[in-house]
């Protein structure tokens, strides 16, 4: 089964003189924006931390590709937001595309396809339940 989603998460974020070098944010950075940002829409449309995942449904999201491109750079002290799309599901799957914004200015893209695993690292289907929330 697989469905096309349109709604988008939003995480916010303030750039910190941490993250840039040279004035500007080093490009792994974007990397850890995105997945703070999957971690937060997984509480939203869940109500679960990633802890209870793994601890009540022995349920992990893993990285299988991350393609992502860089458009512009954000500096020190600039608001972003990174908006997730959910745009395909399976059982097994999600397949995201995050863009990492500055007003409505996209600054990065990354497509993300996630995979789910138990603690072996064995695919597993997701419940209905935990699947129609996402």
């Amino acid at each position: 089964m697989i469905k096309i989603m349109s709604k988008s998460h939003i995480y916010k974020l303030k750039v910190f003189v941490e993250d840039v070098d040279f004035g500007r944010v080093f490009y792994s950075r974007y990397l850890q924006y995105i997945e703070r940002a999957r971690t937060e829409l997984i509480y939203s449309r869940l109500g679960l931390t990633l802890t209870q995942l793994m601890n009540e449904y022995d349920i992990m999201f893993v990285v299988r590709s991350c393609n992502i491109k860089y458009l512009k750079s954000a500096s020190f002290e600039d608001n972003l937001s990174v908006e997730t799309t959910v745009l395909k599901k399976t059982n097994v799957r999600l397949n995201l595309l995050q863009e990492v914004k500055r007003g409505a200015e996209t600054l990065v893209y990354a497509e993300v396809e996630l995979a789910v695993v138990d603690r072996s690292g064995s695919i597993k289907k997701l419940s209905k339940d935990i699947f129609g929330k996402i």
